[in-house]
């Protein structure tokens, strides 16, 4: 067995002895590849890929359909680690598929009758060394796109070209982007969602994307001026040192036994040290990042489990400005992932100036 699947095996018999079960499932893409590294995915509107990948505690084990069989052992799973089991497109599901081999009591991530159902977000906190060298070359893949889209643009591009032009580089390097929003001066002032519309960027363009590769997920955001208002250059500053107070209050909150609510109070705190105090309310803080683009969010009184090694997504918003990376926080680190070195920085202390951070400034194209 890879080191991959014996840290995963490790974790799932924790499971199964925790919750009296003979055997997992996992059938949603993220999970699947958490599990066991590929992908399920053939149609991308459904929530449930055309295989569950298993554990039972002895072996894993793949159920899908004689369609997808052959192709789903030669190119996604690792096929010496794994048994496959295999039922007619015609004859079944897979749903009745997994039940037809399980070991009963099971527990699954999808619909399977008489199992119980699995908080997979749990099983995949904290990450893993692996994860961690896949998250790494993931953050600087998807910078780099972003980075160098961005430096491409002008005034008079369209925010939906732009989000053809991120889908493209990102599609092109293996990337998948579940989220792509593109807001110019007009609409990034007006919404905190800027879905990309027919519309031209104008004085300055807020760019942000949420990528996916091999299951994990990175987000950031970058901030591209023109001939910016006065105004913005303030505002991002203030997003960027809420953002650090965030991570600076992940990492206490990892080392305490504290929960996702405890990393909030400081989120709102450091929301009142930049006289902006009710800006929080209008947009969600971010949260725990890793296979899901949040595994959970920054709420008041959240209780979610804060913990490193993991992958940290926070997002500040002032009306116009946002900053935002996908950050690894451990004991004694924070490493940002999504990054460069090619694109201009600030060093950032949190409120509690515990910790220095590099976060990526506004980029002013019409000073290069």
């Amino acid at each position: 067995m890879n080191e991959r699947l014996a840290s995963r095996a490790e974790r799932l018999d924790a499971y199964l002895d925790e919750h009296d079960v003979e055997a997992v499932w996992f059938a949603r893409p993220n999970s699947f590849a958490w599990l066991l590294g590929g992908d399920n995915v053939v149609d991308r509107d459904s929530p449930v890929g055309v295989a569950a990948a298993g554990y039972d505690g002895d072996e894993f084990h793949v159920v899908t359909n004689n369609i997808e069989a052959t192709r789903l052992l030669h190119e996604e799973v690792p096929h010496e680690d794994v048994r496959m089991h295999q039922y007619q497109w015609y004859e079944g599901s897979l749903e009745s598929g997994v039940a037809t081999v399980s070991p009963t009591p099971a527990a699954a991530d999808f619909d399977v009758p008489g199992f119980a159902d699995v908080d997979a977000a749990e099983l995949r906190q904290p990450l893993s060394n692996d994860d961690i060298e896949a998250y790494r070359e993931l953050g600087r893949d998807v910078a780099s796109a972003v980075e160098r889209v961005c430096r491409e643009l002008e005034p008079q591009d369209m925010e939906s070209e732009v989000a053809s032009g991120l889908r493209v580089t990102l599609g092109a390097m293996g990337i998948e982007t579940p989220v792509v929003l593109v807001g110019g001066s007009r609409r990034a002032q007006k919404y905190r969602h800027y879905t990309p519309k027919q519309e031209r960027l104008g004085d300055y363009a807020l760019v942000s994307v949420t990528a996916q590769r091999d299951g994990l997920y990175a987000s950031c955001t970058r901030t591209v001026a023109f001939d910016a208002p006065d105004w913005l250059e303030s505002r991002h500053e203030k997003t960027m040192q809420v953002e650090t107070s965030a991570l600076a209050a992940t990492q206490r909150a990892a080392a305490e036994d504290g929960t996702a609510g405890d990393v909030f109070d400081a989120i709102r705190d450091a929301y009142d040290t930049v006289a902006e105090s009710d800006e929080w309310l209008n947009h969600h803080q971010g949260g725990a990042a890793g296979y899901a683009g949040r595994e959970w969010f920054a709420r008041p009184d959240a209780d979610d489990t804060v913990y490193a090694p993991m992958g940290y997504a926070y997002n500040p918003t002032i009306e116009g400005a946002k900053s935002e990376d996908t950050v690894l926080v451990t004991e004694d680190d924070i490493e940002v992932l999504t990054t460069t070195g090619q694109w201009p920085t600030q060093t950032v202390t949190d409120e509690t100036e515990s910790v220095e951070l590099e976060r990526h400034k506004i980029l002013h194209l019409d000073s290069e």
